[in-house]
């Protein structure tokens, strides 16, 4: 599939490898951008993955957007080529699914959801086909998640969940987005499941939340002193659920400083996980519990 190239100004160009998100996809458009960061090309600022798409930024005093444009054509071959084997990590984050906070919440914004009469949940549940809410968490928590992209608000990760596309949880954004969020809302919409990085507006459903700080600009957080967000394009996330009580004291922990998520080396190849999803899982449940 060919690459469709826009320029941004005379400092940006935006690769788009797909209308849609996959993740073939999502290699490709990494592939370009480890290409471009391998050839060091003078003038090259800034490059940013996405989910099916990514973004280069220079300075067209020291190379022109044409001969931008031709140096990025000139890699589109390679990353077709390319093995879509990802050195990278698996990161286990516990949720406090069905918690009292996301619950009052979206009580306080009824009317803008497609059903006022039931929950978050409950609405997820009965949209994927599922006959519980019970089944439900089960089906999100139960398979890894990959993530895709971090961005729009900073720290925030878009994670795509690793099983074939029609087992994927779906489901739509609110009809009219919350003006209130709370931080660290596990949530979704459309395929993607996103951590609310800090308190804001959102329109994603809302299904539990994680103790565990994503982003942290004073870096004072124990797990964030060297980066102040966790998650990178090409990280795993497999989600743990908590009762009430171990979200508690993880929460104490964490506020003594104390408390940090498990994260672990592993290989991600997606040939590897097209031919075996339910393998390909599988090993990377064990490289997270340290088999």
């Amino acid at each position: 599939m060919a690459i469709r190239f826009s320029h941004g100004g005379d400092e940006h160009i935006f690769g788009e490898v797909s209308e849609s998100m996959s993740l073939e996809s999502f290699f490709t458009g990494l592939s370009m951008i480890n290409a471009v960061r391998a050839a060091q090309i003078p003038g090259v600022i800034e490059t940013c993955p996405a989910n099916a798409s990514f973004q280069v930024k220079f300075d067209p005093d020291k190379i022109s957007p044409t001969d931008m444009l031709r140096e990025l054509r000139s890699f589109e071959e390679q990353a077709a080529k390319s093995d879509q084997t990802l050195a990278t990590r698996i990161i286990e984050l516990p949720v406090y699914y069905q918690d009292p906070w996301t619950h009052e919440t979206e009580m306080r914004f009824r009317e803008r959801h497609q059903d006022p009469n039931s929950t978050d949940l409950e609405y997820s549940a009965r949209v994927n086909g599922y006959a519980t809410i019970e089944e439900f968490i089960a089906a999100h928590a139960g398979t890894p998640w990959f993530v895709s992209m971090v961005g729009f608000v900073a720290g925030l990760p878009f994670l795509y969940q690793l099983v074939e596309q029609k087992k994927q949880i779906q489901a739509p954004k609110y009809l009219r987005p919350r003006t209130d969020t709370p931080k660290l809302t596990v949530g979704h919409g459309g395929c993607f499941a996103a951590i609310y990085s800090v308190r804001g507006a959102g329109g994603y459903q809302m299904y539990g939340v994680t103790p565990a700080p994503i982003y942290d600009p004073s870096q004072k957080v124990r797990y964030l002193s060297e980066e102040m967000c966790l998650f990178k394009p090409g990280d795993i996330v497999k989600f743990r659920p908590q009762t009430r009580d171990e979200y508690d004291a993880t929460l104490e922990a964490i506020e003594a400083n104390e408390w940090e998520p498990t994260i672990r080396s592993c290989d991600f190849s997606l040939t590897e996980f097209n031919r075996d999803m339910a393998g390909a899982n599988a090993r990377l449940m064990e490289a997270l519990n340290g088999n």
